[in-house]
C-alpha cells in the first residue's frame, strides 16, 4: 500500500470532487438535452411529448380495494413514464369492476385535458332504451357529440356475440366508433378458439374491435382450454393460436397490450412474443390499465428490455392507436 500525505489527500479529495461535480453536471445537461429533444420532436409532430400512447387506463375508483385515481395522478403519472396520450375507459357494467365508472363521468373528468386525456364511452347491452336501433344510436351520439372517441372498456356479463351485444356492435358501426373489449369466462364469453369473436367480426367488418384480457390473450397460443380463458397462462406459446388466425382473416382486429394479460402473453415466450409484436405491429398497442395510485405496471419494464424494429416500436407504442383514433395534432 502507497501511503500518502495529508496534503496529496487533500488535493486527490478535491479533484475526486470536481470530477464527480462534472460528472453529475454532464448527466443533468444529458438529461436535459434529451428533454429539449424529445419536446422539439413534439412540436414537430404537433403532439404532447412522450414515447407512449397508453390504449387503456381508467379513472375514479375501480375496486373496492383500491384508490381513487384523479386526472391530474394520471397527468403526473403520464409524465413520469414518458406516456404522451391515454384513452380513459369507463365502466358501466356490473360484473366490469367494484363501481360504476359512467361515461359522463369520463368525459367531464377528462375535458380540460383532452390535449392528452382522450376519452371512451360505453352502455351496457342490458341497458333499457326505447327506439330500437335509432334510440341506441341517439344515445352514443350523445357520448360521441361530447367527445369520446370510442366504445369501451365493453366488458359486461354475456357472451361476446350475445343479440344484445350484436345490437351494440351495429350502432358503434353506425358512428363509426372502434370497440375495445374485454374476453373472459365472466365477461364477452366465449369457448377456446374464438368462434363467438369470429361471428363478431364477421358481422361487422367496418369497424375495429380491439381485444384486451385474460381469455383474449390466452388464445396467442393453441390448445387453450375453458380454465385457460380465465387465467394467465405460462411457458412456451404452442401454435395454432387464435390471435393470429382471427388477425389473419379479419383486418379489423387489433390487440391492447395492457394489464397482467397482454404483459404475460408477450413475456411468458419471449421469442415468440417478440416475432407476435414485429409480425402483428400494424395490429398491436401499447397499454398498461392503469387505474389506481402506485400501481405496477410491467410494460414499462418490458418494452424496455424488447429491441424492436424502429418503425414496429413507433407503430406499437403510439402510432397505430393515433391512426385508429383519428387523433390529430393538438
Amino acid at each position: 500500500m502507497t501511503m500518502t500525505s495529508p496534503g496529496m489527500w487533500n488535493h486527490t479529495s478535491s479533484s475526486r470532487r470536481r470530477f464527480l461535480g462534472q460528472v453529475v453536471a454532464a448527466g443533468a445537461a444529458a438529461a436535459m438535452s434529451r428533454r429539449a429533444i424529445t419536446s422539439r420532436a413534439a412540436e414537430r409532430t404537433g403532439f404532447p411529448p412522450g414515447r407512449y400512447v397508453d390504449m387503456h387506463t381508467h379513472l375514479g375508483t375501480v375496486w373496492n380495494t383500491g384508490q381513487e385515481l384523479t386526472a391530474e395522478e394520471l397527468l403526473r403519472w403520464m409524465d413520469a413514464a414518458d406516456i404522451a396520450q391515454a384513452i380513459v375507459l369507463p365502466l358501466v357494467s356490473p360484473e366490469s369492476s367494484s363501481y360504476p365508472i359512467s361515461s359522463d363521468y369520463v368525459l367531464t373528468q377528462t375535458k380540460p385535458h383532452r390535449d392528452r386525456l382522450i376519452p371512451f364511452c360505453s352502455v351496457d347491452p342490458r341497458t333499457s332504451y326505447a327506439g330500437g336501433h335509432e334510440g341506441l344510436v341517439k344515445m352514443l351520439r350523445r357520448y360521441v357529440d361530447a367527445g369520446a372517441r370510442g366504445f369501451g372498456e365493453h366488458k359486461p356479463g354475456v357472451a361476446i356475440d350475445d343479440p344484445r351485444n350484436m345490437a351494440l356492435y351495429a350502432g358503434c358501426a353506425e358512428l363509426k366508433l372502434p370497440v375495445l373489449f374485454h374476453l373472459d369466462n365472466q365477461r364477452n364469453m366465449d369457448a377456446p378458439g374464438l368462434p363467438g369473436l369470429e361471428r363478431v367480426l364477421q358481422a361487422n367488418p367496418t369497424i375495429p374491435f380491439i381485444g384486451h384480457g385474460p381469455g383474449w390473450w390466452a388464445s396467442i397460443g393453441g390448445g387453450v382450454t375453458v380454465a385457460d380463458l380465465a387465467g394467465y397462462p405460462r411457458g412456451d406459446v404452442a401454435p395454432g393460436g387464435a390471435i393470429d388466425r382471427l388477425m389473419d382473416k379479419y383486418p379489423n382486429l387489433y390487440g391492447d397490450l395492457s394489464a397482467g394479460s397482454g404483459a404475460g402473453a408477450i413475456s411468458r415466450d419471449a421469442k415468440f412474443g417478440r416475432a407476435f409484436l414485429v409480425r402483428r405491429q400494424d395490429r398491436l398497442m401499447f397499454g398498461t390499465d392503469f387505474l389506481a395510485p402506485g400501481q405496477n405496471v410491467p410494460q414499462l419494464e418490458l418494452f424496455a428490455k424488447i429491441e424492436l424494429p424502429t418503425d414496429a416500436a413507433a407503430k406499437i407504442f403510439r402510432d397505430n392507436a393515433r391512426r385508429l383514433l383519428g387523433l390529430t395534432t393538438i
